[in-house]
């Protein structure tokens, strides 16, 4: 005679792997990507920026980023403009930052001519604040 008891097929072995856990560090490893890379703004442009010595101050908040390539190419904000089209796309840069501010980034052998045709442009555009980018040097 064989006894049973109730509880013998109950204690079986779970050899699952929880997901849960892994589930949120890849979510939130996510979120932490997707606000870092909206912080870092790319010209679009393969630009040598001019280096400097001295230390100057850093402009933070919102901003329109202006480019220009050696050759002649000028993109706002990341973006390829042709030049008829550089006052409109600056203008609507500026009220869509909500900003008075542009920054000029320019390749360090691109002409000094372009740069304050970009300068006139931007301004007719209701830029007030201009700043240069350049990359600082360590001593």
């Amino acid at each position: 005679m064989s006894i049973k008891f109730e509880n013998e097929d109950d204690d079986e072995i779970i050899a699952d792997i929880n997901m849960t856990p892994l589930i949120d560090i890849m979510l939130v490893l996510l979120i932490i990507f997707m606000v870092t890379s909206s912080v870092s703004l790319e010209s679009g442009l393969d630009i040598d920026i001019p280096k400097t010595a001295s230390k100057t101050e850093t402009k933070d908040g919102a901003s329109v980023l202006v480019s220009m390539s050696e050759n002649g190419k000028v993109s706002v904000q990341g973006k390829f403009v042709e030049w008829n089209d550089l006052q409109q796309r600056i203008s609507e840069s500026l009220k869509s930052e909500n900003t008075k501010l542009v920054i000029f980034e320019g390749d360090k052998s691109s002409k000094l001519g372009m740069a304050v045709e970009v300068m006139d442009i931007a301004k007719a555009a209701g830029a007030e604040e201009f700043a240069i980018a350049a990359e600082s040097v360590s001593n």
